[in-house]
């Protein structure tokens, strides 16, 4: 079975500080888990400053004992409480169905081009590994996380960007797209301005896939020109695992609803989560962690209270990253699993 666990540092001290805390509760956690036999299988970063922190992070303890010995991405997504860095773990028992790649460019290959072109050269990169392994983005790309600087100015050229590679590549709205989420956050670089994270399942069949759409609450996302599927419900040996894209609050017109809410907000886009995994079988009990993103950090307190009592015992992390339309003020993403005796 996989376990998730998420950390976030006390709030206290220099970044080399809150490094070592954080090291020693995930030396502490993972020798927990392999009295479990799990090992870690994935670990995401989440910084408050990346320009004046990844380095740091690269040389410590806590990268070069632990995440390094499994795949690992690292963005800017400030967690809440003042934290300045924040984990989710993900260790496992079982032989491991995907691969993440965490593709980032550099402020040498971006020169003076914008989201568009950066969007593009970072799906170069991951179709290029795709190739050399005999894979195929649509076959074999489930999952996909986009990260983007500047959200308001330069997701348009992200969109554009996306919708282009797919269409080159057979995705379209008579096949089908690509799990994800688009999101506000930061990688290396002054002018970098697009990071992509690409979960491979390089086993998987067509029939093995799921698209999950929930038409009774959400549209097709390809109605407001965006290319991109609400979910997905992946059929392994012994399970389903379930990728619920980036939701917010939105109905099945396209519109977005509770404008100016963001607990009310936050319930609708729940219920929409709720119905997607129920297009697949599964309920809101599967769900393993849930990641939630926050336009506006002022809005912390509310959400925090509002998952404590409607979601005590689902792990989850809440960060600063800035939703793609400036009415969503907060959306969010999450993992489910589900036997296949229990479907």
């Amino acid at each position: 079975m996989n376990h998730y666990e998420i950390l976030t540092d006390a709030g206290r001290g220099l970044f080399a500080q809150r490094l070592e805390e954080i090291e020693k509760r995930v030396d502490d956690y993972l020798e927990a888990e392999r009295q479990q036999q799990r090992t870690l299988s994935y670990t995401k970063v989440f910084l408050s400053d990346i320009s004046n922190q990844e380095e740091e992070l690269r040389q410590s303890p806590l990268m070069t004992r632990h995440l390094s010995q499994a795949a690992c991405t690292v963005i800017q997504q400030s967690p809440i409480g003042g934290a300045k860095i924040g984990l989710l773990l993900k260790t496992t028992d079982e032989p491991e169905a995907f691969t993440m790649h965490s593709l980032r460019l550099t402020d040498e290959e971006v020169m003076n081009f914008g989201s568009y072109m950066q969007t593009i050269m970072l799906f170069d990169k991951y179709l290029a590994l795709l190739e050399a392994q005999g894979l195929s983005l649509k076959e074999h790309c489930v999952r996909t996380w986009i990260y983007v600087r500047d959200i308001d100015t330069n997701y348009d050229g992200v969109v554009k960007a996306r919708n282009d590679v797919f269409r080159q590549h057979g995705l379209t709205t008579a096949t089908h797209f690509i799990a994800s989420t688009g999101i506000g956050g930061r990688a290396m670089g002054k002018n970098v301005c697009v990071a992509i994270d690409f979960l491979t399942a390089p086993g998987v069949r067509p029939q093995d896939i799921l698209y999950l759409k929930a038409l009774d609450h959400l549209n097709p996302t390809h109605e407001y020109g965006v290319a991109f599927e609400r979910g997905a419900r992946i059929t392994l040996p012994q399970k389903y695992e379930y990728f619920i894209s980036g939701t917010a609050s939105i109905n099945c017109h396209g519109e977005v609803i509770n404008v100016g809410d963001v607990t009310r907000q936050a319930e609708r886009l729940l219920q929409n989560i709720g119905a997607l995994l129920a297009d697949g079988g599964a309920t809101m009990s599967d769900v393993k962690y849930f990641i939630i993103y926050l336009r506006d950090l002022a809005d912390a307190e509310a959400i925090e209270a509002y998952m404590q009592q409607a979601f005590p015992t689902v792990p989850h992390i809440i960060t600063h990253a800035k939703v793609c339309r400036p009415a969503w003020l907060v959306e969010m993403e999450c993992i489910a699993e589900r036997g296949l005796d229990e479907h």
